[in-house]
């Protein structure tokens, strides 16, 4: 029997952008409206949280909105972001504080994955070698560095892995150097495979069209990933999850309900 407990998919946010961010060379344009997400999952040995969404204070003081997002590298504009929507207030919500997170696993470092690292000090922090050594070279304009250069209990990592007894760290790099995926077996439902940015909509895995930013161009990169995961999701039988899909989002919102 899984080890998981409970799954919860947690909205942080929202980002308005044309569509050539999410599918390369498709949907000039289109704006479309994207979820930023982080899932927190609870075991019996401990709580993982996959992702952290935006720095609160880099949207709601102008300041720093404009020092982050107010210039040409975001000609859409800075996220949306409520103070109800900030992690430790969503946790709240669930009778949690920001210390009962035990393992903070992220995806990639962007801004909008890596943010919210300065409100989990205490917990564990977990990201690809790769990915922070492209994060601290400034690899784009989504690497913020405020965001990771921080006095965290970094775990950094070279491979796949488990996390804990069913949930495993799958790479899937292409979007960024490090980009990690994550599969999660649920105790009642089919598993559920986390695609991150590897796959923002939908149509990136049903047409296996890389996302619009991709590492160093390698789009190549970024599509072989994105047939790993459809790989593992038709060999394992298990949900495959993108990661910025409105529509989809909004068909699996059970919060402050729990997928088990």
């Amino acid at each position: 029997m899984t080890q998981v407990k409970k799954f919860w998919p947690i909205l942080t946010g929202r980002h308005t952008y044309e569509k050539t961010l999410s599918t390369r060379g498709r949907g000039q344009g289109e704006i479309i409206k994207a979820p930023i997400l982080a899932y927190l999952i609870e075991t019996s040995q401990g709580r993982v949280l996959f992702d952290v969404g935006c720095d609160y204070q880099k949207i709601s003081q102008p300041k720093q909105r404009e020092l982050y997002y107010e210039h040409e590298g975001f000609p859409f504009g800075p996220p949306e972001m409520s103070e109800e929507e900030r992690l430790p207030n969503r946790l709240q919500a669930l009778g949690l504080k920001t210390e009962d997170v035990d393992v903070v696993f992220c995806s990639h470092l962007h801004f909008d994955h890596a943010g919210g690292l300065c409100e989990f000090c205490h917990a564990e922090v977990h990201v690809h070698t790769l990915e922070m050594q492209a994060a601290k070279e400034s690899a784009d304009e989504a690497y913020f560095a405020s965001d990771f250069d921080l006095p965290l209990n970094w775990t950094l990592q070279t491979g796949e892995y488990d996390l804990a007894p069913e949930i495993s760290a799958i790479e899937t790099p292409g979007h960024t150097a490090g980009h990690m995926s994550m599969l999660v077996e649920l105790p009642k439902g089919k598993p559920i495979l986390l695609a991150g940015d590897a796959a923002d909509l939908m149509e990136n895995i049903n047409d296996e069209i890389a996302p619009g930013l991709c590492w160093q161009d390698n789009d190549l990169m970024a599509v072989e990933s994105i047939r790993k995961l459809k790989t593992i999701s038709k060999q394992a039988q298990v949900q495959l999850w993108p990661n910025h899909d409105w529509a989809f989002f909004q068909k699996h919102n059970v919060f402050p309900g729990y997928f088990e």
